[in-house]
């Protein structure tokens, strides 16, 4: 009996470590479960992150729009010949020549040198090669380069232009579905001022995606000053310097008369005037 009693007692032992077992497992998967739940929040965290990476991506330097502008003044020997090589350079870069102005020596009256003027539009990627150009056709004695970066003006115009259409369509749908002429009269004069809205945007975009693509050069040529040119030696040039310093002091007194002409009118009358009467008293008084 006392032997059957501990077998009975070691049975519910075992029965009862059994049901403490199953417990715990059912309790593991339990959490196994929560476990299931938790990584798809995790693979939503995470989705977000990598949306927050797109979204610096798309503000890193690959999707980044900047507008380039640059200003040379080089000096050349002749604008005209060298107006040419900048334009040719431009064409063999794939841009063009937006404008052109060309003036001759003496054109505006004076003794102004020759000089040329040209705005050309090159491709973003080509402008470095273009002003590397500039150096062969010339002397460089002016650079400037500036960039702007417009990314955030050109979300915000392909977000509006987005929503412009979606609003665009969603009028069309109402007009479709109009029973009356008045919701069919309001819904064309919305589409009439959005669609006018969403041309001006789009050309405002369009603009502002060539002004990224091309960028704008502005190129003055000016010609080279005038050599010095140095006094001969010997007879030759003693006559030279001779004649050079004579018409020099034939000028400064001629100058000098010029200033002293409209004194001598002013003072000299008077002066002469009291002379001649002075001599005609003197002559009376004999």
């Amino acid at each position: 009996m006392r032997r059957l009693r501990w077998l009975l007692a070691l049975l519910c032992g075992v029965l009862l470590l059994a049901g403490c077992t199953s417990g715990s497992e059912e309790a593991s998967d339990e959490s196994g479960g929560g476990g299931v739940a938790a990584p798809g929040q995790d693979a939503g965290g995470e989705g977000v992150e990598g949306g927050g990476a797109s979204g610096e991506d798309a503000e890193g330097g690959d999707d980044r729009q900047v507008v380039t502008t640059a200003d040379a003044v080089v000096v050349v020997e002749d604008p005209s010949a060298a107006a040419d090589e900048v334009a040719a350079a431009a064409e063999r870069a794939g841009g063009r020549v937006d404008q052109r102005n060309e003036q001759a020596a003496g054109a505006d009256g004076t003794d102004s040198r020759p000089s040329a003027w040209l705005t050309v539009r090159v491709p973003a990627e080509k402008l470095s090669a273009v002003l590397e150009e500039l150096e062969s056709i010339g002397e460089v004695r002016q650079l400037s380069q500036d960039s702007t970066d417009v990314t955030a003006t050109t979300r915000d115009l392909d977000a509006r232009i987005t929503a412009l259409r979606t609003s665009v369509d969603r009028l069309l749908g109402i007009m479709a579905d109009a029973d009356d002429s008045t919701a069919l009269i309001a819904a064309e004069s919305a589409i009439s001022e959005r669609q006018a809205e969403l041309e001006s945007l789009q050309s405002e975009r369009a603009h502002l995606a060539d002004q990224v693509a091309m960028s704008t050069l502005r190129v003055e040529l000016v010609a080279q000053d005038d050599p010095v040119v140095v006094n001969a030696g010997g007879f030759l040039g003693g006559l030279r310097t001779g004649w050079d310093a004579l018409v020099s002091a034939v000028d400064g007194l001629l100058v000098g008369l010029g200033v002293l002409l409209p004194w001598l009118v002013v003072v000299g009358l008077p002066v002469a005037a009291v002379l001649w009467f002075a001599r005609r008293r003197r002559r009376t008084a004999g």
